[in-house]
């Protein structure tokens, strides 16, 4: 036996043992796997795996598949489908506007105008030219640290611009009353995961403001821009431009009544960096935006723009939705929406789906929403009293799931007619979205896999670090030979330290994409 073979046998037998520890068969992971995930940095580790062939429906790779792990995001995986289940691919969100009262020869409406809220989760603000929804490998939602987020260009006003325009299209140039939105569809909630958390049928821009800060000179106020605009949003900055050694520092804090301050420092000649700032009354923000879109549009409103929204003068909701329409904004296919969530892992969007399934069904909770889930699991043969879940995004703590469950998911979606809606909709390796950086340019496995992330951690305030409780990968997978699979990876419980960060951990889970993809 010569020296190298002898080493490798030894590394090889050494993760075989590592995993026999385990209780786990090790001939059932390739060698390969085996070694790589038995690394010093995964000795507190749980590990999951299975691959199955969809074609033939043989098992190639299994590892602690009916153990259940934190799904992190992969969470989104099951509340997409469910959506999709419920409301179609080609399912669109009508937004309307109604007026209550008539509209005299002056084209004076003696009463107000209703924005019907109906869950649509960008309401315009994403459209492109083409009738997609556009999207950056880095959503803005994701904007609080770091500096990986961007903006899409389109104009997150765009919806209500469109139903202003209809409005003064159908005749009205003066509303004596007041301007309202009905966020009636489903009982407000908070979402799981990071980024904006209060869930409502009506969504501007994800009811964020975006802050954009830009360097200049040092020692000179750096240049910083916000959108949306409002003639009620007050903003001061106090950002400084430093040297470029320095490091990139900012906190926004909401005054109420419309005034917000951020401070901090950019170095010179850095990148802009994008911050957001979750509004706190989410209806009100609405019914002002909504206001001045109609004044730009030559229609005048009686009622003060920055009043609180008035709750108080809605009619029923059985009353509302009988009531004249004057204008309707209509959403690109949900399949768009799908591949927004799944993408960028648009944790407010998957949060809102079980309500918005509920409500396409006589609900109005997420408790209602998630029961439909369960229903519709049981339906695409997934084991679904084997798994938990409180949320639809990934960060609830009840959220388990295990590899098989989810690899029997996405094998029953890959039956449906919809399924190529779907696996378009998850992030394509090395390509983009959440996996855009999970391999080199180069590796050989690069656009062979369609699969969804998840990251999930939590400070470990005693060790002055983090534990990584989740790193999570699943999906479509094309082998070197031709074979597709359904996967599903699991890593949880990492201590982050010693150089190991959430983007190191995804790189890892994107080396394991490389070697299944490889073969023994």
């Amino acid at each position: 036996m010569n020296r190298a073979f002898r080493l490798f046998y030894l590394s090889s037998l050494c993760a075989s043992l590592s995993l026999c520890c385990l209780g786990i068969a090790a001939d059932s992971v390739p060698p390969k796997v085996s070694e790589f995930i038995a690394a010093p940095r995964y000795k507190t580790a749980h590990w999951g795996l299975l691959a199955v062939d969809l074609k033939t429906g043989e098992v190639r790779h299994e590892l602690n598949a009916d153990k259940l792990f934190a799904p992190a995001s992969v969470t989104k995986c099951y509340s997409v489908a469910s959506a999709l289940d419920a409301l179609g691919a080609d399912f669109r969100f009508e937004t309307p506007i109604v007026r209550r009262g008539e509209v005299n020869d002056k084209g004076e409406l003696t009463g107000d105008l209703i924005l019907i809220a109906s869950g649509d989760l960008t309401l315009g603000g994403r459209t492109t030219e083409t009738g997609e929804i556009a999207f950056t490998d880095g959503d803005h939602t994701y904007s609080k640290g770091g500096s990986e987020s961007q903006l899409t260009p389109q104009d997150p006003l765009t919806g209500l611009n469109d139903l202003a325009k209809q409005v003064a299209a159908a005749g009205i140039k003066r509303v004596r009353g007041d301007v309202l939105i009905d966020d009636r569809l489903f009982e407000k909630a908070e979402g799981t995961g990071s980024g904006p958390g209060r869930l409502t049928p009506i969504y501007i821009n994800d009811n964020l403001i975006d802050f954009t800060i830009e360097a200049t000179e040092v020692s000179q106020p750096a240049k910083v821009t916000w959108r949306p605009q409002s003639a009620a949003i007050r903003i001061e900055t106090h950002v400084e431009t430093v040297d470029s050694k320095g490091t990139v520092e900012s906190s926004i804090r909401d005054y109420g009544a419309g005034r917000f301050s951020i401070r901090g420092k950019i170095p010179a000649g850095h990148k802009p960096v994008l911050r957001v700032m979750e509004v706190a009354d989410a209806v009100s923000h609405a019914r002002t935006l909504l206001i001045e879109a109609l004044q730009r549009v030559g229609v005048s409103v009686d009622a003060s723009l920055q009043a609180d929204h008035p709750i108080g003068k809605l009619p029923p909701r059985d009353e509302t939705v009988k009531l004249p329409s004057v204008a309707k904004h209509v959403s690109p296919p949900f399949a768009e929406n799908a591949r927004l969530i799944l993408k960028v892992s648009h944790n407010l969007h998957a949060s809102t789906l079980p309500l918005i399934v509920a409500a396409k069904n006589g609900g109005r909770t997420l408790k209602d929403g998630l029961k439909l889930q369960h229903k519709f699991l049981e339906k695409a043969g997934v084991e679904a009293n084997t798994i938990s879940f409180g949320g639809g995004a990934g960060g609830d703590r009840a959220d388990y799931t295990s590899p098989r469950a989810t690899v029997q998911l996405l094998k029953y979606m890959a039956t449906r007619p919809d399924f190529e809606a779907y696996r378009k909709a998850l992030p394509r390796l090395g390509v983009d979205g959440t996996l855009a950086k999970a391999v080199g340019p180069e590796s050989p496995a690069k656009d062979k896999a369609n699969a969804k992330t998840g990251t999930l951690f939590w400070d470990n305030v005693m060790n002055g670090n983090s534990l990584l409780t989740s790193k999570a990968l699943a999906g479509y997978l094309t082998t070197a030979s031709g074979e597709t699979w359904a996967f599903a990876l699991f890593v949880n419980n990492v201590p982050l330290r010693d150089g190991a960060t959430t983007a190191s951990i995804g790189k890892d889970l994107g080396r394991v994409c490389e070697l299944l993809f490889e073969g023994p």
